[in-house]
Formats: C-alpha cells, sequence, structure tokens
C-alpha cells in the first residue's frame, strides 16, 4: 500500500505517518529527511543538494524526484507513506511518472482536515528536535523532560516562522499551491478525507480502518 498524507501545516501529517511506521511497518519518505540524509551521503546527488541548500535556494522537483527513486529503488516491495511530498500538481505528475516507471502506484491519498483557527493553535505551542525531527507541543504533547527530545536527547526548538503572523503566510501557500492535489487525487478516485480532530488515538484509529 503506498499512501500519500495530504493536509494543511499542523494538522499531524507527521504524527500519523509515525504512527504508521510504528504500528504496521509502514516506511515514511519525508522530503526533509531525504535531503537531510542525501546532504550527508557524500555522493554525487548529495553533493549537489549540499550546494543548493548552502546557497539558500530550493531543491529542483527533478533532484527531489531523482532521490526519491533512489530511496524507492531501496525498500521495493514494502508499504509507502509520502510525507511532505507531493506538494504541487507537477509534482503529482512527476511522483506517479516516477511509480508507474517502478511498476507501481499510489493507492491511497487521505486529506486530514481541520478548522484553521484550531491550526493557529496548534502551531504556535509547537516545539521540535533539530536532530531527529522528533516533534511535540508545548500543552497536547509535552516531551518527558522540558525542553529536550525523548528520543534523541537534543535541545528543543521551535522554528522561527511558528508564529500566527508567518503561520497565515505558510497556510495562504498552501491553500494555493497544494489544496488543488485534492482534486487531482479525487479524480483518480483514490481520496479519502478524515477529521484531524479529536484525541490523536481516534484519528489514528479512523486511517487504520480505511487501510
Amino acid at each position: 500500500m503506498n499512501l500519500i498524507l495530504l493536509g494543511p501545516p499542523g494538522s499531524g501529517k507527521g504524527t500519523q505517518a509515525k504512527i504508521l511506521v510504528q504500528s504496521a511497518n509502514y516506511i515514511q519518505l519525508s522530503t526533509g529527511d531525504i535531503l537531510r540524509e542525501s546532504r550527508q551521503s557524500g555522493t554525487k546527488l548529495g553533493r549537489e543538494v549540499a550546494a543548493v541548500m548552502d546557497a539558500g535556494d530550493l531543491v529542483t522537483d527533478e533532484i527531489v524526484i531523482a532521490l526519491i527513486e533512489e530511496k524507492l529503488t531501496s525498500i521495493e516491495g514494502q508499504d509507502i507513506i509520502f510525507d511532505g511530498f507531493p506538494r504541487t500538481l507537477p509534482q503529482a505528475d512527476a511522483l506517479d511518472d516516477l511509480m508507474h516507471r517502478m511498476g507501481s502506484k499510489i493507492d491511497l491519498a487521505i486529506e486530514l482536515t481541520v478548522d484553521s483557527s484550531k491550526l493557529i493553535e496548534r502551531i504556535i505551542g509547537r516545539i521540535s528536535c533539530p536532530n531527529c525531527g522528533a516533534m511535540y507541543h508545548l500543552t497536547n504533547n509535552p516531551p518527558k523532560v522540558e525542553g529536550v527530545c525523548d528520543h534523541c536527547g537534543r535541545i528543543l526548538i521551535q522554528r522561527p516562522d511558528d508564529n500566527e503572523e508567518s503561520f497565515r503566510t505558510r497556510l495562504l501557500e498552501y491553500y494555493s499551491k497544494t489544496a488543488p492535489l485534492t482534486g487531482y487525487y479525487y479524480k483518480s478516485g483514490i481520496l479519502k478525507y478524515v477529521t484531524s480532530e479529536g484525541s490523536i488515538k481516534n484519528i489514528a484509529q479512523t486511517i487504520s480502518e480505511l487501510l
């Protein structure tokens, strides 16, 4: 089963992806993780990624697709969750073409829906680990030791753009660029909606039932 999780920033995509990794042996393909791994790999493609990122530029779709293809080749036959990709319609087309070339396909796209006012509450309390990427919330999901990652012991940080003004800008970008993907996957007949409100456990149960 190849799954795409859609939803605005703060909707819980990363949290639900990690639950599926732990409970159903999915492999989470996060573009952020893949870029970090590639940058540290020392390969030709990794050096190209490092150069682009060090220059402060955005990594092109072509490079991201190449990285995903490289990753998929190494985990062929396993259940996949795509987290953070695709973000645009051209990326969705590129991913479909890649999957087709590899004799596979996207089986299900789930959009996590949540009221924008609740998203803001989630975002302004969100903290994360700069080392392993683990996510926490100051009130809803705090670490066991204040300010310290449960998994690797690093000091947790809050992203500079995790404030209301910056978040509203990111939300507008999501709705203008990424939200059209719901229509793309609806047309393909593989789109399902899950309300991302309530307990994390209940949301995970709903996703499990869909799968």
